[in-house]
Order: structure tokens, then sequence, then C-alpha cells
């Protein structure tokens, strides 16, 4: 059994965390992110490149982890970080990941849709792995260094399925519920180290993941992909149209920022409407 030192004795005074008065705010969303560094999961596509641009524009060093080494190295290339071909179902592959973050993004993840009876668990199995015991996995290795620095920033993207369940996704919908209540759980330890941690939760996102449900759906249904959006995925929205990954990134590097230090164990919704009905 592997044994853990203590996590350190917290910050004496908050001062360490707080922006000096009249201090400059570069950046999106007034985010001073220089000297910071940040690593976000899923970062060769998506939600998590969009993240990982934001954050690289308001000027915190990036570490780019997916699955596709590929589109990991494109995403690097395009913010001047670093790329990391890992699969999160491997925890030995997380354990070669950096520690020495400041911020971590847990974007990562992947769906299947299915009925209950019909749902093969290997892949409920992995959705589980992937979304839930990889961030508490990335959790462990990171955290000390925040603690360590008396600052750090954990966001979580979450979803409108971490609040609110559909038909055919229990695994994607059990898997949010989890990332939503382990990072209530970082945000209650990491307080007294200067460390937030929240959930990012929007509705449908123009990303490729949904981009694959749309034209699966169309299949189904016998209706055009323009139909599936209105008709079927955003029936429980009231703003109806996909949400852009750059409106949810912004949404990302706002919680980074020097003025949501008093922010933490929420879960901020960009559902359109969606959970408020």
């Amino acid at each position: 059994m592997t044994s853990f030192s203590p996590p350190p004795t917290p910050p004496a005074s908050p001062a360490a965390v707080t922006p000096a008065p009249g201090a400059a705010h570069p950046g999106p969303c007034g985010a001073a992110l220089a000297g910071r560094v940040a690593l976000v999961t899923g970062g060769g596509s998506g939600i998590g490149r969009a993240c990982a641009l934001a954050l690289a524009a308001a000027g915190a060093a990036v570490h780019v982890v997916d699955i596709d080494g590929d589109s990991a190295r494109a995403t690097a290339v395009a913010v001047g970080g670093r790329a990391h071909t890992a699969d999160l179902a491997d925890p030995a592959a997380i354990e070669e990941l950096p520690a020495a973050v400041d911020i971590l993004v847990n974007s990562a993840g992947l769906q299947h849709v299915a009925p209950l009876t019909e749902f093969p668990p290997e892949r409920f199995a992995l959705i589980q792995q992937v979304m839930v015991t990889a961030p508490f996995l990335l959790l462990r290795r990171t955290l000390p260094h925040m603690y360590a620095g008396g600052w750090g920033r954990v966001v979580n993207i979450s979803s409108v399925h971490g609040v609110r369940a559909s038909a055919y996704k229990s695994a994607y919908v059990a898997a949010k519920h989890g990332l939503e209540g382990l990072s209530k759980v970082t945000a209650i330890e990491g307080a007294p180290y200067g460390v937030t941690s929240n959930c990012v939760s929007p509705g449908y996102v123009r990303t490729p993941l949904v981009e694959d449900q749309i034209q699966a759906q169309a299949a189904a249904h016998g209706i055009g992909p323009a139909d599936v959006v209105s008709e079927v995925l955003l029936t429980r929205s009231a703003i109806k149209r996909l949400i852009e990954p750059e409106e949810v990134a912004a949404a990302v590097v706002w919680l980074c920022g020097p003025h949501t230090g008093y922010l933490t164990g929420a879960s901020l919704p960009l559902d359109g409407g969606w959970s408020a009905s």
C-alpha cells in the first residue's frame, strides 16, 4: 500500500492569494494568469481545446492532454504549450502527467446512448473511469502543489446532465452527477489552502461529441440534423441554439480569475434555461 504525506499547513494569511489593490488584470474576463500553469484534459478538441486557447490567451502556460496525440500536439502548438498523449482510463498514464500545475480543467469525456437494459457494462465502467475516476486521480496528483503554493483553481466541465437526467444516457448522467459531487468535496477540502473547485455545466455544446449525436438522432428519427437540434436536443432549453465551446471556455477562465476567489463548490449553469424549468 502506498503511503501519502498529509497536506501542508494552510497559509497563515490569505494575502498570498489576494490580488494587490490596483494590480493589472490582463486577458479575457479580467483574468491575470501570467505565471500560472494549467493542465487541460480532452484538450485536443471541443471544449477542452477552447479552454486551452482561452487560458493561454489569459497568460497561463498550458499542458494539453488528450488520447489523440495528433490533436493534443495541434492544440499545444496553437497555445505554445506542451502536449501529452494519455488514455485517462489507464491510471498508470495519469501518473506520468505533470503534478506541478496551478489550474486543473477536467474536460475529457465520452458518450454512449442505450436503454439501461441494453447498456454494455464495460462501456458504463469505461465512462465512469474516464469522467470520474480520472479527475479524482488527477486531483490527488495536483492538489499537493496547489496546497503548497496557497492558490489553485479546479474547474470541472460537467453538464446540465450533472443536475438533470435524460433517458438512455445512464452512464453519462451518473458520471456527471459523480463529478459534481467530487467537485464539492474538493471545494471543502481545498478552501483552507486557497484552492477553489467549481463545475461549469453547459447544455448541448457544438462539439464533435454532440455532432455525432445529432447524426445518430437524425438517422434514428428520419429527420434532418437541423430538426434534431430544434426538436430533440433543445426541447427543454429556453434558448434555442447550441452553445459554442468558446462560451464555455470564457466561463472557465473567469472562474480562474482574480474576482472569483470566494466562489467555490458551485455549478455554473450554461444550459440556456434548461434547469430553470
